[in-house]
């Protein structure tokens, strides 16, 4: 990937797409967790491996979660979806 700058618009709701080659240079991928901040001005965007110890947003539960589940055995997930599903069922009844 070259250092050439990459020019995106911001949508209606604040997103910012990040491009295929950006994120496979970050080794980001779906479900990953990052954290966004300030530095000077300009807004930076990190890819992170631990939730912060304490924040219990829905937002870092989320991603928590997410990324939990990413490494979890397919045996577990298929698991833990059947337990959610039936958790589901039962608040609909």
């Amino acid at each position: 990937m070259t250092n050439k700058p990459i020019y995106k618009l911001v949508d209606g709701k604040g997103r910012v797409l990040i491009p295929k080659a950006l994120r496979d240079t970050a080794k980001m991928e779906y479900g990953d967790i990052v954290r966004l901040g300030l530095a000077e001005g300009k807004v930076t965007v990190s890819k992170v491996d631990v939730v912060e110890v304490g924040d219990q947003s829905p937002e870092a539960v989320e991603a928590y979660v997410r990324a939990a589940f990413k490494s979890m055995p397919d045996v577990t997930r298929l698991q833990l979806i059947n337990e959610l599903s039936i958790l589901l069922q039962r608040r609909e009844d």
